[in-house]
């Protein structure tokens, strides 16, 4: 079970050497928050976590501060996918953490796996892009969707940090709108023919699996879109150019050119449109993760900045404008995990509903934005220099609206939630 393997792997840490200017903060927070949470008593039960619940992000906070933090940036500038820090997650079952023990997961949840994805993003975004999938997004898919003979194929060898997992949706002409989507797979023979192109693909240069959204040709419907699993070896199929990002990540293109497509790697054809929209609001749920931990990082490089830098004559953190600006901080913070909480807790077996997921994630987006902002101006000329932690949580958290969906997106969603086809 989960908790008996998180006591196993505390046992194999060592105490963490103190790092003044990102860590101090972060404990004198959690202090105060483990002071409030006891005042509070009962009342305040249930927004708490469970004791397995805690160890884990305890764990995945000591593993991000000890693993992660200072290898960030070289992750960016070399361009290099950060294979050693996949392989540190799956030695610590963080890794498959929402995935079945059958499977060789930790046998958690959605919430387990935010709370995870949390930590890592407030230490490493690059590292945090490179797990999401292998956390919940492709892996839930298929072991939601999938026969299985394919979650056995696949499940274990991603808990292991063997087999990365890449999504293919957007297309050069089609993002947003994925009625538009060109990718077809038409039959041939006792299986299918493969034909299409992606574009801004994460992960592409070393998954070993492509989960790819295509059309079923001669399909009924006005949305006959479903997914098929490719592996990368498959005839036909080429990752193409790299983009650099602003955050260091690299996105690439993947065309399909009459790839073989057996089929028995058929993931979701029946219903599959509605099917592959709610897997994806898993991802949705946890790229908002990803942002309140981005936002997190930067705050607590803040807090401890503020109480460090001297200006007229006094602790910057004493000046009352910097305070409100903190507070601020800390309030949409808040607010924002509370939300993530509240969409992954509610999944149980399935997935996140569009709803709170689509709420959590454009609230967490565009706090990290905001957050990152004021603590780039908080750092003055400083939070300029790229060697200063302010500057990379800016530029890290600019991806969460542009990924899984943008806020103008979510928004029409949720509209549409409240008051129907107009």
């Amino acid at each position: 079970m989960l908790s008996t393997r998180l006591y196993a792997y505390h046992q194999q840490l060592s105490p963490l050497s103190p790092d003044p200017f990102l860590m101090t903060a972060e404990r004198d927070r959690d202090a105060r928050m483990q002071s409030t949470s006891k005042a509070a008593g009962a009342r305040e039960a249930q927004f708490a976590l469970d004791e397995v619940q805690s160890d884990l992000r305890a764990l995945a906070r000591e593993i991000s501060e000890r693993e992660f933090r200072d290898r960030a940036l070289g992750w960016e500038r070399t361009g290099e996918f950060p294979w050693r820090n996949i392989k540190i997650l799956a030695e610590h079952g963080l890794l498959g953490v929402a995935l079945p023990e059958e499977y060789g997961g930790g046998g958690g949840t959605w919430l387990h796996a935010a709370l995870v994805l949390e930590e890592v993003g407030r230490c490493c975004y690059t590292t945090a892009m490179a797990a999401l999938g292998e956390v919940g997004v492709q892996t839930q898919a298929i072991l939601k969707y999938g026969t299985e003979e394919q979650r056995r194929a696949y499940l274990p060898a991603v808990s292991a940090g063997e087999l990365i997992c890449a999504v293919c949706i957007t297309e050069p002409d089609s993002g947003g709108d994925l009625a538009a989507m060109g990718t077809i797979l038409t039959r041939s023979g006792d299986g299918f023919v493969l034909n299409g192109h992606k574009t801004l693909i994460s992960r592409a240069d070393v998954a070993g699996l492509f989960v790819v959204y295509t059309r079923f040709a001669g399909d009924g419907g006005d949305r006959p879109i479903g997914a098929v699993l490719v592996e990368r070896d498959t005839p036909g199929l080429t990752v193409t150019e790299r983009f650099d990002t602003l955050g260091g990540e690299g996105l690439y293109g993947v065309v399909f050119d009459d790839c073989p497509v057996p089929a028995g790697n058929v993931l979701v054809r029946e219903d599959g449109f509605r099917k592959m929209l709610s897997a994806f609001n898993g991802q949705r749920c946890l790229n908002a993760a990803i942002s309140v931990g981005i936002a997190q990082g930067a705050q607590d490089a803040a807090v401890a900045y503020a109480k460090e830098r001297v200006a007229g004559g006094k602790l910057l953190g004493a000046h009352q404008g910097i305070r409100w600006i903190l507070a601020d901080n800390a309030i949409q913070i808040e607010a924002a995990r509370l939300l993530v909480h509240r969409a992954a807790a509610e999944a149980g077996a399935g997935f996140p509903s569009r709803y709170h997921s689509s709420i959590a994630k454009t609230f967490a987006n565009e706090m990290a934005l905001k957050v990152t902002d004021n603590v780039v101006q908080l750092f003055g000329g400083h939070g300029w220099i790229k060697d200063v932690p302010a500057e990379r949580y800016l530029r890290w958290a600019r991806y969460g609206p542009l990924g899984g969906g943008t806020p103008h997106i979510q928004r029409n969603g949720l509209a549409r939630h409240l008051l129907g086809d107009l």
